[in-house]
Order: structure tokens, then C-alpha cells, then sequence
């Protein structure tokens, strides 16, 4: 009966729309650079918002560690909000940002695979098992909260070790996101290694003959996000951009409310990570003085899936209207999101982030340099460590790989 109550939690959740509705106004609504006329588009926008992968709050899967926690209620919505943005990000280089869900299934094997690396098992590469094992790395135990900045960074590390994707994750420094290291790490070759885990639990175990490498391109047949101008180069990674802020003292200075709000409208957007103190939102959009979020505070049953398969995915669509808040309430800490697919659509990026924050701001977000800081260390593109598994295993070795940047991270309170 349990089972049978947890597969339509989500679904009922739908009846709250009407609890929720959507404004009526004639004022734009954004999400993800797009941008919708909710009185004629409601049904699209809908679609778009209800199609972002949504993970919330999960019970009963295996013990962390073995030994640690069945469930992260309480303690583990910075880490669904970090999946969100990142699994934006895969779905954008995977299908595009114009795919749609469609709750009768017929999903493409891609968008299974991706669902595949966020189960909650200590196999999947960006579990909460992994995300939580690879923040001991960052000072954190598990079942501490973390800050939007850690969970960047416990992404970029992860990331490494997905060679299906093949993801470059780049975390500003010092509020300041410089090209040139950008372009080095997009532009490094595609990364490969002797051993390789098995890639998010899906497939069948490696057959003698066959290396790690070869099974983790089975099914990669990626198409290319429309907001791109061109193909993506063949010596350019898909880049997520994530840079870390604070945006104020105790609440949000509103001279920056305008450039986060241009920042939802590049094509690029790939979301914001922050919320209230302590209560962590996935934004996606805004609608007049309001943002648009995924809230993780929902806590569901563990979904069970085999190897190979599909993912039983109704909870992993928020099908209630989406939520928002009032922009003064954000928290001032928080880390924007971008995806660029080719070189040519970080180009694209960086001029409006010139001619939309950076020339029409008094006091800017951040800051946008062509050539490395000479008094930072030298940058070099993160690499994965040489070991055989993920998981708690890699922590020490990678760990070593992020000692230059610690002290130019952004402290979050």
C-alpha cells in the first residue's frame, strides 16, 4: 500500500496548482531564457517548467557509507538543488534545451541515462551517497548542510569522473570568471583513464575485451542545444559555469536585482542555486519582482531501477504550479548557473555579459577578465585522480587537486 501511495505522491501534488495559480499579468515571464506571455503560452510554459528534473528530499535508500543516513530530510536540499543544475546542464548537451517530458513515457534513451546518474545509490556518480562522501572533502560531514558554493565544488569534482559526459565544470574565484582558464579547460582533450566505474549504474557490467571507455559511449548519441550558434567544436567540452556570490550582508543589496534577473534571460541560463537561510530553492525564472523555483522540500520514497533500464520518473517532475517568492527575501549567497555547449556560445555569453551587466551596472555582479589574474596561482585544468572507483575512496587523492584554490573560495554563511 506504501508503494502504492509514493508512486502517486507527485501527482497529487497537481491539485495545489489550484492553490498556487500563476499571476495573471501582461509582464514577461522567464525561465531559463525562455520567455513566455502567461496568457497565452500557459500551457508551454507549464510543459517547460514541469519538464526540468526535479529531486527532492529521498528515504529509504541504502545507509550513506553504509553506516550513515537512509534519508537526507533536513539536511539534504542543497545537494538536490545542486542536481538540479547540473542535471539542466546534461540535458541541455544530451537533448536540447527544447526537449519536453511527456508523462505517457516514450523518453529517449538518453534522458534515462541521465535520470540514471542521479538515483539515490551509492553507484550512480551524482548521488547523494557521492555528493555527500565528496564533501568530506570540503569540510563537511555528511548530513551537514551545505552552502551553494560547496556544492559547486563537490560538482566540479564529480564531474571528473564522468566520461559519458564528458562535463566541464569551471567554479569562479574571487567573484571574478576569467576566459582564459575557461577556454584551457574546455579545450583540454577529452579526458580518458585505465580504469573507469561503471557509468551511473546503467548498462550491463563490462564484458572481457571491452574497456571502461567504450562502455561508457554506449548510447552517447548527443544532439546539439539550439541556443548554440554554431556546432560544438570537436576540442571544446560542454562547459557548466558556476559562479559562487554574495550578493549583500544579511539580505540581497537590490542594486544587483536587475543584472540576476538579465541573467535568467541568456539563452544560457542554467538556473541559480541559493534560497533563505538555511532552506535551499533551485530558481529557474522570474515574473515581475518574483523568482521562479524548484523546491527540493518534499521528501519521497527511494526509487528502485535496475540496471539498463528506465527509470519509473513521475517523482522526478514537479507537476504543481511553479512556485515563487519575492526577490528581496533571496538570501545574498547564491551561485549562477550557465551551460554553454560550443566555444561559440561562450562567446556569446561573455558579450552579454558585457553589454547587459558589466557595461549598464554601477556595481557589478562580478567580473569578467580576458587573461588570468597575475598574483593567483597558476591554473591548471582539474584532472581525475588515478583510482578505480568513485565514492569515498577518491576523496584524499582528489583533494589534492583543488589545495590552490581553497583560500580564493567564496566563504558562504
Amino acid at each position: 500500500m506504501e508503494a502504492v501511495l509514493a508512486k502517486y505522491e507527485n501527482q497529487i501534488n497537481v491539485f495545489s496548482e489550484f492553490l498556487e495559480d500563476l499571476p495573471d499579468t501582461d509582464e514577461p515571464v522567464w525561465v531559463l531564457g525562455e520567455c513566455y506571455n502567461v496568457k497565452t503560452e500557459k500551457t508551454e510554459l507549464l510543459s517547460d517548467v514541469h519538464s526540468r528534473l526535479w529531486f527532492t528530499y529521498r528515504k529509504k535508500f541504502s545507509p550513506i557509507g553504509g553506516t550513515g543516513p537512509s534519508s537526507d530530510t533536513g539536511w539534504g536540499c542543497m545537494l538536490r538543488c545542486g542536481q538540479m543544475i547540473l542535471a539542466q546542464a546534461l540535458v541541455c548537451s544530451q537533448l536540447g534545451r527544447a526537449w519536453r517530458w511527456r508523462a505517457e513515457g516514450g523518453q529517449p534513451e538518453e534522458y534515462h541515462r541521465i535520470l540514471h546518474c542521479f538515483l539515490d545509490r551509492k553507484d550512480s556518480c551524482y548521488s547523494v551517497h557521492q555528493m555527500a562522501q565528496m564533501g568530506v572533502g570540503e569540510g563537511k560531514s555528511v548530513g551537514e548542510w551545505y552552502g551553494p558554493n560547496t556544492v559547486a565544488q563537490v560538482l566540479k569534482k564529480l564531474a571528473l569522473f564522468d566520461d559519458w559526459n564528458s562535463l566541464a565544470v569551471y567554479v569562479s574565484m574571487d567573484n571574478t570568471v576569467v576566459i582564459e582558464d575557461i577556454k584551457k579547460q574546455c579545450r583540454q582533450a577529452s579526458r580518458g583513464s585505465r580504469l573507469r566505474p561503471r557509468p551511473c549504474g546503467w548498462g550491463e557490467p563490462f564484458t572481457s575485451g571491452e574497456t571502461p571507455e567504450q562502455a561508457c559511449s554506449h548510447g552517447n548519441r548527443a544532439t546539439v542545444c539550439p541556443h548554440s550558434q554554431s556546432q560544438s567544436h570537436s576540442d571544446w567540452r560542454p562547459l557548466l559555469l558556476v559562479i559562487p556570490l554574495r550578493l549583500g550582508i544579511n539580505h540581497i543589496n537590490p542594486v544587483y536585482i536587475q543584472a540576476l534577473k538579465e541573467c535568467f534571460k541568456m539563452p544560457q541560463s542554467c538556473g541559480v542555486l541559493g534560497g533563505k537561510p538555511n532552506l535551499a530553492y533551485y530558481f529557474i525564472g522570474f515574473v515581475g519582482e518574483e523568482l521562479i523555483y524548484l523546491d527540493p522540500h518534499t521528501t519521497q520514497s527511494a526509487v528502485e531501477s535496475e540496471a539498463g533500464s528506465g527509470v519509473d520518473d513521475q517523482s522526478y517532475h514537479c507537476l504543481r504550479s511553479p512556485r515563487r517568492m519575492k526577490i528581496t527575501n533571496l538570501d545574498p549567497s547564491v551561485a549562477l548557473g550557465f551551460f554553454c555547449k560550443s566555444e561559440d556560445d561562450f562567446d556569446s555569453w561573455c558579450y552579454l555579459v558585457q553589454q547587459e551587466i558589466q557595461m549598464k551596472r554601477n556595481l557589478r555582479m562580478f567580473e569578467l577578465v580576458e587573461n588570468h589574474p597575475p598574483h593567483w596561482p597558476p591554473f591548471v585544468p582539474p584532472t581525475k585522480p588515478e583510482v578505480q572507483t568513485t565514492g569515498a575512496e577518491f576523496i584524499e587523492s582528489s583533494d589534492k587537486l583543488f589545495e590552490s584554490e581553497e583560500e580564493f573560495e567564496i566563504l558562504n554563511v
